[in-house]
């Protein structure tokens, strides 16, 4: 158990916030370009889809922030 703090925990929530923000303008930028014109219910599964993805690597991504190794 980790008893003093740790550079990884700040530079890995800034990183993640800068990733996450940068996915969601990429998505808000080109996905509309791509999927506007699909019916409605077609787009909303593949905005929910792509709204969850982003948890996929997280996990691991907490665990580096907390312990140092990626596994």
């Amino acid at each position: 158990m980790r008893t003093e703090p740790t550079w990884r925990i700040p530079v890995g929530l800034l990183g993640l916030l800068l990733a996450l923000i940068v996915y969601g303008i990429v998505i808000a930028r080109y996905m509309p370009e791509l999927i506007g014109d699909w019916p409605t219910l077609v787009q909303t599964a593949i905005y929910l889809f792509l709204g969850l993805v982003w948890l996929l690597p997280l996990g691991r991504f907490l665990k580096w922030m907390e312990t140092g190794t990626w596994r």
